[in-house]
């Protein structure tokens, strides 16, 4: 079984529990996620099954997109509502909608981000929510990721009772993002502790909630796997598809560089066809634009 299984993340569990329990119920171990989840967030989660787990990291690529909340007048240790609060302030005014939406729009491009103690990055070989848990501290360096699109959703819902307020986000970044510093960060512009409430992961890899399936779906379809399963091809479908010849597929499975004529110099991978099935990934040669040469062999055989 090769391919990518689309999951729907449910809150409360982890990815990590994801891939277990579909180790258990498709009996492969070769099966890897790309792109870990909080347990509190819930949505897209890409299943790499058998050969595709060749392409996590080309999955990671891809940009993510989420819808969520956040709230100002609150933080928390973990950045989402399941730590513990370490600030409160008073939010004494409304903070409007173009003062929110202003703040978001600061935080796109190239972001600086340290991030979260409660989160699995490594500093000196362990996680740092190890270091939290076992109260300790440690020097986290920041880094840059790109956040595309960081944008309002609705308008800010004020409570003149708490004094907090609401607001609901659509963003769009790269790899290694934290969204929940983000909304921290969105505090920090406002000179007000922040929180995010809620998050939920809409696109990652290219696909979308709409393409998802539950743990139960695939449970329930294992005769019929074409029900939870998308097949590599699917996962190429941006690529030139170049259909080989019996004598060239014999230099393919060999690692040979190939001649082919009328390609665009713009297209610097291709995707090789043979027997109805992309079987290798090939790359242009620099300086060349006639010649390829392999980048990632697949050679799906079912």
């Amino acid at each position: 079984m090769n391919g990518l299984i689309l999951i729907n993340k449910p809150v409360g569990m982890t990815s990590a529990d994801v891939v277990y329990k579909l180790r258990k119920i498709l009996h492969l171990k070769k099966i890897g996620h790309a792109g870990t989840l909080d347990p509190a967030v819930s949505g897209v989660l890409p299943i790499a099954v058998g050969q595709a787990t060749k392409l996590i990291d080309r999955l990671h690529e891809r940009s993510k997109q989420y819808h969520g909340t956040g709230r100002l007048g609150l933080q928390t240790d973990t950045g989402d509502l399941s730590g513990r609060v370490i600030a409160k302030q008073q939010v004494e005014r409304p903070v409007t909608y173009d003062q929110l939406a202003t703040a978001l729009e600061s935080l796109t491009g190239a972001v600086q981000q340290v991030p979260p103690l409660y989160s699995a990055v490594k500093v000196n070989g362990r996680k740092l929510y190890e270091y939290a848990r076992a109260g300790e501290t440690v020097e986290v360096p920041a880094r840059t990721v790109n956040v595309e699109e960081f944008v309002l959703t609705g308008e800010p819902l004020f409570d003149e009772t708490s004094h907090v307020e609401d607001f609901s986000f659509g963003v769009t970044c790269s790899k290694g993002t934290y969204v929940r510093t983000l909304v921290e960060q969105v505090g920090t512009e406002l000179n007000l502790p922040a929180v995010m409430t809620k998050l939920v992961r809409t696109k990652s890899a290219g696909f979308d909630l709409t393409q998802t399936v539950t743990i139960e779906d695939v449970e329930q379809n294992m005769a019929n796997p074409a029900q939870f399963l998308l097949p590599l091809d699917a996962l190429f479908t941006d690529l030139v598809k170049v259909e080989l010849s019996k004598g060239q597929w014999q230099k393919v499975q060999n690692g040979a560089v190939l001649q082919l004529q009328d390609i665009s110099a713009d297209e610097q991978e291709i995707a090789l066809v043979f027997g109805g099935k992309i079987k290798a990934i090939y790359k242009r040669m620099a300086g060349r634009t006639d010649l390829y040469v392999p980048g990632l062999m697949l050679l799906q055989n079912d």
